[in-house]
């Protein structure tokens, strides 16, 4: 009877200790390499078309990093991952019946653009949560930003990483963004196939101009991102 029991048993297990190696190998592996995102494999792996070019963050706009911060995660440099008073909040809404907000950190939504899947889950969130602390425990805040910045969807045609991102809106390069261009950008990252920075409408001119506020009132929120003093 044992046996059988670990006869049907095994592979479960094994498929659990794949699923939990993966990231343990591979987030120091993506200290010096830079990764791709489950969904850009899924694009590559079905023909879709992928857009990506890798950019160093010191060769991304200052404005653009700050403003990123402000709008996705303002606690980002101060956090070891999670925001645990958000988390507390959302755990809250989810007993309580509410609409759940999200209270997903960058470097959750690091977590999930690498080793999970999109579309809400509780189980997705679940596993975000270790994921997000052990990513930040072996990558610096600054490698986490560079990887973000490169991973994230941003364009409804399979432009990942902001590089591409701006190519599509603006046509220019990510390096050098006025803060109007790089909060516009910023607004395009919840739904990058419904949000076009490049064509706003009247309504993301408005989410735009409160990004680009925020990140002008507290731009000491993305301190951890510049070597020096940021441009801004």
């Amino acid at each position: 009877m044992g046996r059988k029991i670990w006869r049907w048993a095994r592979y479960p297990l094994l498929a659990l200790t794949i699923v939990i190696a993966i990231p343990l190998v591979m987030v120091p592996v993506y200290s010096i390499a830079p990764p791709v995102s489950t969904l850009m494999l899924s694009r590559y792996v079905t023909g879709q078309p992928v857009q990506r070019e890798w950019r160093d963050l010191d060769s991304i706009s200052d404005r653009l990093r700050t403003a990123v911060v402000l709008s996705e995660d303002g606690q980002f440099c101060t956090h070891h991952g999670i925001d645990i008073s958000a988390l507390r909040s959302e755990i809250d809404n989810y007993l309580a019946g509410r609409d759940a907000r999200g209270a997903s950190t960058i470097t959750m939504q690091v977590a999930r653009n690498l080793f999970l899947w999109n579309g809400r889950s509780v189980i997705r969130k679940a596993l975000e949560v270790p994921l997000a602390i052990y990513i930040d425990l072996v990558l610096p805040k600054r490698r986490i930003m560079e990887i973000y910045l490169n991973i994230a969807e941003w364009g409804p045609n399979g432009q990942f990483g902001v590089e591409a991102g701006a190519q599509a809106a603006f046509g220019t390069s990510a390096e050098s963004f006025t803060w109007q261009r790089a909060a516009l950008l910023t607004t395009a990252l919840p739904n990058p196939h419904v949000r076009r920075p490049g064509q706003p409408t009247a309504g993301l001119v408005r989410i735009a101009g409160i990004v680009e506020a925020r990140a002008r009132q507290f731009p000491e929120h993305a301190r951890c991102l510049f070597r020096g003093t940021p441009e801004l």
